[in-house]
């Protein structure tokens, strides 16, 4: 059961309650019930939390593996350089290649990097809108609620006019 159907399901049993006497804002209800209600809540929010921890962690392995790739990409091209620096014949070239493979290393670590970054900041931008779109249906049922039980005391006072 997804938390918007428990969400309903306590709206429900709060619009069926019956009014408590003199107190027409108050209801009885079913403590049990909404005390399993609200252990469903319970249950059922772990599965957004880790989904979160779970982009958190991808996100760090996705920056470590970019930097990983990119100590790698530099360590081959100071290697080559070193091998190309070794020769005098071709030394001015050699350091040539070796800068240019630097570089190119350098700006592919920092596309990975910078490509890491994006992903997960829309990552994070999709789970934002999902918390956001939860936290609305959650004030909305909660201003459902409160209308309900506005509603609710305003019947009640005029039953208590009709009386006198």
């Amino acid at each position: 059961m997804s938390i918007d159907e428990i969400l309903e399901e306590m709206d429900e049993l709060l619009d069926k309650a019956s009014s408590m006497p003199f107190v027409a804002h108050k209801k009885v209800i079913d403590g049990e019930r909404m005390r399993e209600l609200i252990n469903d809540v319970r249950l059922n929010m772990p599965h957004e939390l880790k989904e979160a921890k779970k982009i958190e962690f991808d996100c760090q392995r996705i920056l470590n593996e970019a930097k990983l790739n990119a100590e790698s990409i530099i360590r081959k091209a100071e290697e080559r350089a070193a091998q190309l620096v070794s020769r005098e014949a071709i030394m001015a070239e050699a350091k040539k290649k070796a800068v240019d493979m630097i570089t190119k290393a350098q700006a592919a670590a920092k596309n990975l990097q910078q490509n890491a970054a994006v992903s997960v900041a829309k990552m994070l931008n999709d789970t934002e809108n999902y918390y956001s779109r939860n936290l609305q249906n959650i004030k909305m049922v909660k201003q459902k609620l409160s209308s309900t039980l506005s509603a609710s005391k305003i019947k009640s006072d005029a039953d208590r006019i009709n009386v006198l």
